[in-house]
């Protein structure tokens, strides 16, 4: 079924004053009803998790709603979510536990990509020089955009330990295919951990049929509040022992959420799952999810062309987003014009598109973009044609100007 995209932006409050947001690889706008999860929660009659009292309950009833709904969205059970600060903060937990834990030492080898976000770079190069390990590089193809499955098996041994690479790349949207690169890594005996966060906002994801053992995303960037989310395997998760308070629960997945919980984003971040499964159709959310993601990949898929279409008519112009496979995500320079100028003179007009490296700092300078990076491009659920029209006439405006 299409999506009703007028439907959809009669969701999201923000879209009333007139602006164009692409900005949503770097975080979505926000609909009502998440906003409104985060607020009843805050105000109502909660208490520290508990089963004694009605507001104790009410916390446990909060975290188990939201354990089950980001279980859905990952394709997960709920006893195999955790949630955090951030994905950032997450992952390098969860690197110095792994490191720990698996007795990283000399002669042990990490393999990391230079396509990804450095969130699922730097945390396991840190660990891997403190542990004495080697880390090698699984190289982008610069030409192309894509991660060739030669790239990964080129750096793989029997020595390596752990495999991170991106479920799409947060700079120039491509999607690698996962699964044959992580059915590599588990023949050569590694673990995978799957960088999730900018596949989640535009896919259905699902952390088996990925071949991730470990998978990390972030509900801000699919329409919800700002924490982070690691989704593994049960197994695992009940062999690792975290850096943990003494008196804290050791039971799984508590024992890796340090302190108490956000109880209110925790709502927020459930509220924003059901959002996108009132999307689709079907019986269960499960089901929901997957016609809804089928709908919105549909949709954007034909922004993504309109853009595209437009920007390859600009004189100078450059798209770097070249893979066959990718999210509606687009990098691109001008030439003669700094990147910042760019994003700045579309401010002018409305229309959000900005311009960095966005952490993605590996991938910004093999492809020779350095720390400038370029404009990004992100299209979302709530674009509309006309936001995409906006978006080519100032970006035709700026050309002209040069």
């Amino acid at each position: 079924m299409p999506l009703d995209v007028a439907a959809v932006r009669a969701q999201f409050p923000s879209l009333q004053s007139g602006i164009a947001f692409f900005d949503g690889p770097g975080g979505s706008q926000t609909p009502s009803a998440v906003a409104e999860a985060v607020a009843a929660t805050l105000t109502s009659a909660i208490s520290n998790r508990g089963v004694v009292t009605a507001s104790e309950q009410a916390a446990e009833e909060v975290v188990s709603s939201a354990r089950s709904a980001l279980g859905d969205l990952l394709g997960v059970e709920p006893g195999e979510v955790v949630f955090g600060r951030s994905m950032t903060a997450l992952t390098m937990d969860l690197a110095r536990t792994l490191a720990r834990e698996q007795r990283w030492g000399p002669g042990d080898e990490v393999v990391v990509t230079s396509l990804d976000h450095d969130a699922n770079i730097r945390p396991w190069v840190l660990a891997a020089e403190a542990a004495g390990a080697t880390v090698r590089w699984a190289e982008v193809d610069a030409a192309t955009g894509e991660l060739p499955l030669e790239a990964l098996t080129a750096v793989l041994s029997d020595r390596t330990r752990l495999v991170a690479v991106p479920g799409a790349a947060n700079l120039i949207g491509t999607r690698p295919d996962v699964r044959p690169l992580a059915d590599a890594a588990h023949a050569a005996g590694a673990l995978v951990h799957v960088d999730a966060v900018h596949l989640a906002a535009h896919a259905r994801v699902d952390r088996a049929a990925l071949g991730a053992d470990l998978l990390s995303c972030s509900p801000y960037k699919f329409f919800g509040p700002h924490l982070g989310v690691l989704a593994a395997r049960a197994d695992l998760l009940k062999e690792l022992r975290p850096d943990k308070l003494l008196p804290s629960s050791d039971a799984v997945p508590e024992r890796f959420e340090l302190g108490t919980l956000p109880y209110e984003l925790l709502a927020g971040a459930a509220a924003a799952v059901d959002v996108i499964a009132g999307w689709g159709v079907g019986g269960s959310r499960p089901e929901r999810l997957t016609s809804a993601f089928a709908a919105v990949e549909e949709h954007e898929d034909a922004l993504r062309e309109r853009t595209e279409d437009g920007l390859r008519q600009v004189e100078g112009l450059t798209l770097w987003s070249r893979a066959a496979h990718r999210t509606p995500t687009l990098l691109f320079t001008l030439e003669g014009v700094e990147p910042s100028a760019v994003h700045r003179h579309l401010a002018t007009r409305g229309v959000n598109a900005p311009a960095s490296h966005f952490y993605a700092w590996e991938l910004a300078h093999r492809l020779g973009l350095g720390p400038a990076g370029g404009v990004r491009v992100g299209m979302a659920p709530y674009t509309s044609t006309d936001d995409v029209d906006r978006l080519l006439a100032g970006v035709a405006e700026v050309a002209a100007a040069r």
